[in-house]
């Protein structure tokens, strides 16, 4: 019987900080999904609580098991960073010695560049902000002038946002496509370009999930999703996972614009897909709560996710084998607004797969290690 890996990683969800993290402003204190729980009064996730999550860590209202279905454990961070990119590139099987740089704001010859080559006229912003506060803060100013709203933050990213009934979505896309261009001529090192589109629903901003793109740089080497590809095997991206890899490895990616959906796609896929990898990343926990540093939202989508486990664990064929894990940590109840430094969860089921204290794994590549072991 064929043999698959469905590997699902839960944007943003650690489980304590690298002793490094105060080297990366962030507190040893700060660990995600302990202090979202506690601060929560607890959460109720039964299916991971099952498959062996309170016997890694301490989780206010995960009790831990005797039993658990799973194999359990974490994973330490071994690249430079802590943002989504080298997160997955890690998982995939790539470290990072050298991290991806952050900007306060971008020089100016590079904005003069991009307002030079695209013909927008101008920008606003250049700072690093909260993608929701930032739209709403210049909403009026960008309808005015059409200009292109830029903005950072403690990730490196170069993030455009235009209102897609002022700028047409095409256009916004073509804008990131020569952003990217020129922080790849110099020495800018920004990992990726997001366009972040929005409308006005009932009179307020809001962002359009499902039609963000991100232009990413491309792996300096090979991960694990070449190797398969190299080997004949096929790997099926959902979500934000063909960006993130610029289409490096995968056979087939649909973009999803909510937890849910990625969540839907991902049933779908064990259910009727072929792939031998099905890669998933689910975003809200990371861009909706995290760094909106809201404990509640976070906490309900890690729930939503252990309700799906009810339909996806079931579905999970014998020789599948089921890989939960996380790419950093976004503590939503540390200061600021930032990614955190952290060490991530891991979980490993499948019906032939002997449950295991793993401990604790010195880099994330781990995660690759096991996707070859089991497919080639």
């Amino acid at each position: 019987m064929k043999k698959r890996v469905i590997v699902v990683v839960i944007d943003s969800m650690g489980i304590g900080a690298l002793e490094d993290a105060e080297d990366y402003g962030d507190s040893l204190e700060c660990n995600t999904l302990c202090n979202l729980a506690r601060e929560n009064g607890g959460i109720n996730v039964p299916n991971l609580e099952h498959m062996g999550l309170g016997n890694i860590r301490p989780v206010e209202g995960v009790k831990e098991v005797n039993n658990p279905i799973a194999q359990y454990g974490i994973m330490k961070m071994k690249s430079k960073g802590k943002d989504t990119t080298t997160g997955h590139w890690e998982i995939a099987g790539l470290v990072l010695d050298k991290p991806f740089r952050t900007y306060k704001e971008f020089p100016a010859e590079l904005i003069n560049k991009f307002i030079e080559e695209t013909g927008c006229k101008g920008i606003i912003g250049n700072i690093p902000a909260s993608g929701t506060k930032i739209i709403e803060q210049y909403h009026n100013e960008h309808i005015e002038t059409k200009f292109p709203i830029i903005y950072t933050s403690a990730d490196s990213v170069f993030q455009i946002a235009v209102d897609i009934d002022v700028i047409p979505l095409e256009t916004l896309y073509e804008w990131c496509k020569i952003a990217r261009e020129l922080l790849d001529e110099g020495d800018y090192r920004v990992s990726r370009v997001i366009a972040r589109p929005y409308h006005i629903e009932n009179g307020k901003p809001v962002r359009i999930g499902k039609f963000r793109h991100d232009y990413s740089v491309p792996p300096s080497s090979d991960t694990v999703l070449n190797i398969l590809e190299k080997n004949s095997k096929t790997v099926y991206g959902i979500g934000k996972i063909k960006d993130i890899f610029v289409g490096s490895g995968i056979t087939k990616a649909t973009p999803t614009g909510s937890n849910a959906e990625g969540l839907q796609v991902t049933l779908d896929a064990i259910k009727n897909d072929d792939s031998d990898l099905i890669f998933t990343n689910l975003v809200d926990t990371d861009m909706l709560f995290g760094h909106r540093r809201d404990v509640k939202g976070y906490a309900g989508a890690i729930e939503n996710i252990d309700k799906a486990l009810n339909d996806i664990l079931p579905a999970l064929l014998d020789n599948d084998m089921l890989i939960i894990t996380a790419d950093h940590g976004c503590d939503p109840t540390y200061k600021g607004s930032d990614h955190t430094r952290e060490m991530v969860p891991l979980l490993i089921y499948g019906k032939k797969i002997a449950p295991e204290n793993l401990g604790i794994k010195d880099s994330y590549t781990y995660v690759a290690d096991r996707i070859k072991d089991w497919l080639l």
